[in-house]
């Protein structure tokens, strides 16, 4: 479903996607199964997005992004693409910024440019990321410290990794 108030110019989307209104998708843009874009997204041509993938209200997705597979972003985090931006001067080499399978960024993060955030990690709401985050990592604040682990299933783990809700070990 493509909302009649959206301009999406690309035709690589899967199916079973929702795309809001108000949402600006380039042509380039590739887009998995099962997505879900909610309300004034942005998407710029060279942005993958897997399967299966949630985009809240007034994100905006700049050349170099790709979110994997299950990956959730809340309302208003910006991604940024340009460490040295000026007016009238693009920088014409971007650091490609890489979100994989399963993690979430909360409402109103700030992700800089060229970061990777690991699978099933979790990034708490208003937080500023200016380091890589690893799998199964939980970060917030600004700037975003390591705060501990999390488990797939999106509950906290002990120091052992140990998961008390699924009782699964991080992996």
């Amino acid at each position: 479903m493509i909302h009649k108030l959206s301009d999406v110019a690309t035709i690589n989307i899967g199916k079973q996607t929702n795309i809001w209104q108000y949402c600006v998708i380039l042509k380039g843009a590739i887009i998995g199964s099962n997505c879900n874009i909610c309300s004034h997204v942005f998407i710029e041509n060279k942005v993958i997005i897997g399967n299966n993938v949630t985009i809240k209200n007034g994100v905006q997705l700049w050349d170099g992004i790709t979110l994997e597979d299950n990956v959730f972003i809340g309302s208003n985090v910006t991604f940024t693409n340009d460490n040295k931006p000026r007016s009238k001067k693009p920088n014409k080499s971007f650091k490609d910024t890489i979100i994989e399978e399963g993690a979430s960024i909360g409402a109103n993060s700030t992700i800089l440019n060229g970061i990777t955030i690991c699978k099933y990690s979790f990034v708490g709401a208003a937080s500023l990321i200016t380091k890589n985050i690893g799998r199964n990592e939980l970060w917030y604040g600004s700037p975003a410290k390591f705060i501990g682990f999390i488990c797939k299933c999106g509950n906290n783990c002990d120091e052992s990794y140990q998961c008390k809700e699924c009782m699964s070990i991080k992996k």
